[in-house]
């Protein structure tokens, strides 16, 4: 969401006011469900774009010119902690949105105005109808200083949130239908949102969706506690039009091109460039696991089967800018986010999407939960989650964690490849070289573990501990699940997380 330093020219006759007309039905999240269920009883129907031809026709460069006015943001004149501008349908943005402010639980229509906008240079063939809608919206806060913005909700089910310090990194969605299934991903879409105005004293923010696509209709209700971890509380209602698609819960999308782990930095001048570096779970059991993230040749999916799960996210843990060296993008000012259910989940999988990229432009790093049931067509999907938007590590294993990945040849043996895994944590950094903590090395199938290369080391100058083992490959050329973690001789179970990584030889 990067601002358009450009000219402010006004267009003539944009004074008006909006014309806003309020509805007398109270509303709440009951009365979205039932819109939802109503809805998913009928068959689907898209609802046409009326985003006139002419916006369409315009290019990139002169839709970027259309930015809305500051002067005409929403709850700016009442000076709410909470205000909101819209985004400007236009060149490949032709899918719109229908926006509402809720106040006493009654419902009034936030209707598209010409004047809410600045035109660059920008010639208006025609005229635009006061119910195209918008294709979004941002949320403003004092997050770090007056007039912030705090998150954006743009394009199908995505939204991006801020924390204290953050810039935009990855996104979080709705929900996801079919993604990397056969027969291709289905899209869903927040179609209607309803925004609850916040008191003058407010602290969070309340926002209901309505989702629609061929094969569901939901209601969401998201509560937004920003802060140095900024949290949301989400509560979502999902009705089912058809029974053969696979539903992802809590989706959260991000990009990895390239990194510490990577055979190449694709000629790039900056050592990494990721939005996130891994994959972190917490099983229902108490086991900590973490895969770091690759920018694989071709698609790849894992899944890690689970019972009530307590958390997961994709997380950017390298906060070194010298890893990055990039001044523009600030990728270690990244947030992380994390999911952590509400109740019981039952069973299901956490799973991992990894998607080839040829650059920093595409999100292709996927992770969401898969249940291992879904109720009747006739019943409700319902679950409740919070997410964590954060720069610390808002969760991690309390004794060591995965701080690094690096991948090597072998000198004169050029069949072998050598992983350096670096272990971290106030436990671990605080214990001097100690003989009694040791490495845990697995190798599955595909590969094996090269007898007398597993070599554990205190690191003097930062405090870690560093794996070492190297991996003979068995020609079959599939790929092989690597699996590390420290423990203690003198204790019972793990030290560390478990570090789990898929390798294509």
């Amino acid at each position: 969401m990067k601002s358009l330093a450009v000219p402010l020219v006004l267009l003539t006759a944009l004074s008006a006011l909006p014309r806003v007309r309020a509805q007398e039905e109270p509303f709440d999240f009951e009365t979205l469900r039932f819109h939802a269920k109503r809805l998913a009883a009928q068959p689907y129907q898209p609802r046409p774009s009326q985003v006139p031809k002419f916006l369409l026709d315009l290019s990139y460069d002169e839709h970027r010119r259309i930015r809305f006015n500051p002067d005409r943001t929403w709850w700016r004149d009442e000076r709410l902690p909470f205000q909101l501008q819209f985004f400007h349908p236009g060149f490949i943005f032709n899918h719109t949105v229908q926006l509402h402010e809720v106040a006493n639980r009654r419902v009034r229509d936030i209707p598209f105005d010409r004047s809410r906008f600045i035109y660059d240079h920008v010639d208006l063939a025609g005229s635009i109808p006061d119910t195209m809608g918008f294709t979004g919206f941002r949320v403003l806060y004092d997050l770090n200083k007056p007039g912030d913005e705090l998150g954006a909700f743009l394009g199908a089910s995505y939204f991006r949130l801020l924390c204290k310090k953050a810039v935009y990194g990855l996104s979080a969605r709705g929900l996801t239908v079919n993604t990397a299934e056969p027969g291709g991903e289905e899209f869903p879409v927040f179609e209607k949102f309803w925004v609850q105005k916040p008191a003058p004293d407010a602290r969070d923010l309340v926002v209901f969706a309505l989702l629609d696509s061929p094969s569901v209709a939901g209601a969401y209700r998201l509560v937004i506690l920003p802060g140095a971890t900024t949290v949301v509380r989400v509560r979502a209602a999902i009705y089912r039009r058809t029974e053969d698609k696979v539903i992802g819960l809590a989706p959260l999308t991000s990009m990895f091109w390239h990194g510490e782990n990577s055979r190449t930095t694709h000629r790039d001048f900056r050592p990494e460039v990721h939005d996130s570096d891994g994959l972190l779970l917490q099983r229902g059991s108490g086991e900590w696991l973490w895969r770091p993230l690759v920018n694989p040749d071709q698609l790849r999916v894992a899944a890690f089967a689970d019972e009530n799960p307590r958390g997961f996210g994709l997380l950017q843990r390298d906060r070194d800018f010298e890893h990055f060296q990039d001044l523009e993008a600030n990728y270690h000012l990244r947030p992380s986010v994390w999911v952590e259910p509400v109740g019981a989940w039952g069973g299901g999988a956490v799973r991992l999407v990894e998607i080839p990229a040829p650059d920093e432009t595409s999100d292709n790093i996927v992770a969401f939960w898969v249940p291992a049931s879904l109720p009747p067509l006739d019943e409700p999907l319902e679950f409740e989650y919070r997410l964590f938007w954060s720069l610390e590590a808002s969760r991690r294993p309390p004794a060591g964690y995965a701080a690094a990945t690096r991948l090597s040849g072998v000198l004169k043996q050029p069949e072998l490849t050598r992983f350096l895994v670096d272990f971290d944590g106030p436990y671990l950094n605080g214990q001097p070289a100690d003989p009694t903590i040791e490495p845990v090395v697995t190798v599955g199938a595909g590969a094996g573990l090269v007898p007398g290369t597993v070599t554990i080391q205190k690191n003097p100058n930062n405090g870690t501990w560093r794996v070492t083992f190297a991996v003979k490959p068995d020609g079959s050329g599939r790929a092989v699940e690597l699996r590390c973690f420290l423990r203690k001789t003198t204790h019972v179970g793990s030290l560390t997380e478990t570090w789990s990584y898929l390798w294509n030889p």
